[in-house]
């Protein structure tokens, strides 16, 4: 049976302020937020996908729309909206790195029902921006014993609110959470001066059976409560890295759904008794392969199953 994703979460108009070949600031819309670059990237990589998210009657929404659909997505009726779509304005650094500013409005209706998906996806801001955050709590909760739950924190300081809220939110989802990803930058800020071995241990006595550390260009670390393994990076020629952490947590969810279809029951996905070592190996090297060619490429375009033949 094909796994169905729902990705929840938040969508914009990332605003790239990036020089031109002569240093001219130039700005440059694309479609972004993290819940839809990873339902973009998961439909890539074959998924059938729906897009519970929030956006406005404008341009910049008909955008998004288009976007997504372009790849395969299916826009959930109830995420069309009255007020302005939201937007991130990226202004890129001299190392292809981002900083970003935010125009975000995030509420979802009351009285969803539960998940219809054999995997649910929420994370970054639409998990902890209010008062949509609370309501994809709810709606995650909601969701039946078969029902695979990830989550990607993707942590905007500025935005999260204060370190204790913050982090009892992050801690919420992820008991729930069967896979969690987060960046070695969102290690450090939810566990300020802790190493990346010791951020693993205690996440995963939270609750999810898998979690991944991305690293940048030095790859990713992958561990469940019996085995860890380090996978290398990707050498590219990088343009930017908007996008890289969403498309590796695509990448991430396509193997999940490749267990269950290979036969996998979700509770063996969730106690981890199918992901051996070379499992995470495999995982983690199909991840790190795609993310590599996301930063090769201007703004959030993850890659298509062919770009990786």
């Amino acid at each position: 049976m094909i796994t169905r994703l729902l990705a929840i979460g938040e969508s914009l108009i990332d605003v790239v302020d990036a020089p031109d070949a002569d240093g001219s600031p130039i700005l440059v819309e694309h479609p972004g937020g993290s819940p839809m670059n990873i339902a973009v990237g998961a439909a890539r990589l074959g998924l059938p996908v729906t897009l519970l998210t929030e956006v406005g009657p404008d341009a910049r929404g008909q955008a998004i729309v288009q976007h997504v659909e372009a790849s395969g997505v299916t826009v959930d009726p109830v995420s069309f909206r009255t007020e302005p779509t939201s937007s991130a304005t990226a202004h890129i650094q001299t190392d292809g790195s981002a900083d970003y500013s935010f125009d975000l409005r995030w509420s979802l209706p009351a009285g969803l029902p539960a998940p219809m998906a054999g995997i649910a996806h929420t994370g970054s801001l639409g998990a902890f921006v209010e008062p949509g955050g609370s309501a994809v709590v709810e709606l995650l909760r909601a969701a039946g014993q078969d029902v695979l739950i990830t989550f990607d924190p993707n942590i905007r300081p500025s935005l999260v609110g204060e370190h204790p809220d913050a982090f009892a939110r992050f801690a919420e989802i992820a008991a729930l959470a069967a896979v969690l990803k987060l960046s070695d930058e969102d290690a450090a800020w939810l566990y300020p001066g802790l190493g990346l071995d010791e951020v693993i241990d205690r996440i995963l006595d939270l609750g999810p059976a898998l979690v991944a550390v991305t690293r940048g260009g030095e790859g990713a670390l992958l561990a469940t409560r019996r085995d860890r393994v380090a996978v290398a990076g990707v050498r590219v020629d990088v343009i930017d890295t908007i996008g890289a952490g969403d498309s590796f947590m695509s990448a991430l969810i396509a193997q999940l759904a490749g267990l269950l279809e290979a036969g996998a029951s979700p509770h063996e996905v969730r106690d981890a008794s199918v992901i051996d070592a070379a499992a995470l190996e495999r995982i983690g090297a199909f991840a790190v392969r795609c993310a590599a060619i996301t930063v090769s490429r201007a703004g959030a375009n993850p890659p298509h199953l062919t770009d990786l033949d």
